[in-house]
């Protein structure tokens, strides 16, 4: 069966008149898709889900590069902007936090205007924090100031999930923890590649000048935007009625929410405050900001490529099976973490922390395999996928927020961030315990 892209219906016009606007010229919908018709994957489904994926992975990548922005920007706020430690971890947290609310209403844009009308204009938004942030970033401006535009980097962060929502669609079951993986790992990739290019920004021009950092992100934005427009197609996700009223009362939103906030909200959580924690714990070895950055982008890099192995093996083995074993390690790697920061060990702490990385990119892609496989016996089970998707991705980003308040407590607390660990194994044996209980044992 070929693939068609017939004109938009007088129905989602009526939906989305404003947005519609934003994007004159030609419009490719997708009225009539089967992926689960092994015909119609074949005669051209399968490549269509592909592009739509690339593309989507691309303005992903880009959206999570500006949300992470200031994990980077931290780096360059030397005693010239009067923020200590524990300023530096609220102005990483804050951009989370907002990333987490948008997530649900990103997930549910998609219904409404179509995945590639959404992609565009969600891509065109990061220009907001971009823009405002090289117009206020320099010495003396106020604190209030640096926390409110590092809140509206949190736009980078709803991407993911309107992204996710809109890619799930695409693929048949067989495929979605693959198809969920790669998406979600290319996007993860955003995070390393800030990283990468705020240590090139630091070890060419130096700390004083984090305007250029985030003028780089303006051209390729822009470029996402535009490819997204050109190349992608629109394939409006079912949204039943009352839908997000059905989330709130199936017990098995709020437990695969709180297995994601063990997964993703450790990766972004970790990500945003590694390179904090490093230049607060051990600042004997990382005397300059550049010292600390050669060593912050290398977690989220391994934690986003193993992302599409976690979707692979839940896909072979089960994703309870493989998020179990992943909490069980992650707890190992928490105490691990602990006992090098007690020792003061750097290359065990760096060990430590390396692995937490990988695990909650594993984590990850079997978690978000989880959401299509329970919903498949619903009776709205593409439309329930989609929006739990949105609604897990919220309040498991909601985990970044708390992975930067409890260092912060912490080290306020004790100079250290031995408190933090101790939490976070708790936090793992928790999400274990309910893995087994729930989703593994039997009869579950």
């Amino acid at each position: 069966m070929p693939v068609t892209h017939p004109t938009p219906s007088p129905g989602v016009q009526e939906a989305a008149p404003a947005l519609r606007r934003l994007l004159p010229g030609r419009r490719r919908e997708l009225t009539d898709w089967h992926p689960e018709d092994p015909a119609f994957w074949d005669a051209g489904g399968a490549r269509t889900a592909r592009r739509n994926l690339l593309w989507s992975v691309v303005a992903e990548h880009v959206g999570f590069s500006v949300w992470s922005l200031w994990s980077v920007l931290v780096l360059f706020l030397g005693p010239e902007y009067g923020v200590d430690p524990a300023g530096k971890f609220l102005l990483t947290a804050l951009p989370t936090a907002l990333g987490a609310l948008l997530r649900v209403p990103y997930a549910r844009a998609v219904a409404v205007f179509g995945g590639r009308t959404w992609t565009v204009v969600s891509a065109l938004l990061l220009l907001v924090p971009t823009v405002a942030t090289a117009v206020v970033l320099e010495p003396g401006t106020s604190y209030g100031t640096l926390l409110l535009t590092a809140c509206l980097a949190g736009v980078g962060g709803g991407n993911f999930a309107s992204s996710m929502a809109n890619i799930n669609a695409y693929y048949p079951q067989a495929l979605k923890g693959w198809a969920l993986g790669v998406n979600a790992g290319g996007g993860n990739l955003g995070v390393p590649a800030v990283q990468l290019t705020g240590l090139a920004v630091l070890a060419t021009v130096g700390a004083g000048h984090p305007r250029l950092l985030v003028l780089l992100y303006v051209p390729l934005i822009v470029a996402a935007a535009v490819c997204a427009y050109l190349r992608m197609d629109d394939l409006r996700v079912p949204r039943p009625p009352g839908q997000l009223s059905v989330l709130i009362r199936w017990r098995h939103t709020w437990l695969i929410s709180l297995l994601y906030v063990g997964t993703f909200g450790s990766f972004i959580g970790f990500s945003f405050a590694f390179g904090q924690v490093l230049q607060v714990q051990f600042a004997d070895e990382f005397a300059t900001p550049v010292s600390a950055a050669y060593l912050t982008f290398l977690g989220p890099l391994l934690g986003s490529l193993v992302r599409p192995v976690g979707g692979r093996l839940a896909d072979r083995f089960g994703g309870a099976r493989v998020s179990l074993a992943v909490f069980a390690a992650m707890a190992g790697g928490a105490l691990l973490a602990l006992a090098a920061s007690r020792a003061h060990s750097l290359p065990l702490f760096v060990t430590a922390f390396t692995a937490l990385f990988v695990l909650s990119g594993l984590g990850n892609g079997s978690t978000y395999k989880m959401i299509p496989t329970l919903c498949r016996t619903t009776p709205d089970g593409e439309a329930r996928a989609s929006a739990l998707i949105g609604f897990a991705g919220a309040v498991g980003a909601f985990g970044g927020v708390l992975v930067n308040i409890a260092f912060r407590e912490s080290f306020l607390a004790v100079g250290n961030g031995d408190g933090a660990y101790i939490a976070f194994v708790a936090a793992y044996v928790v999400c274990a315990g309910v893995t087994w209980t729930a989703y593994v044992r039997r009869p579950a």
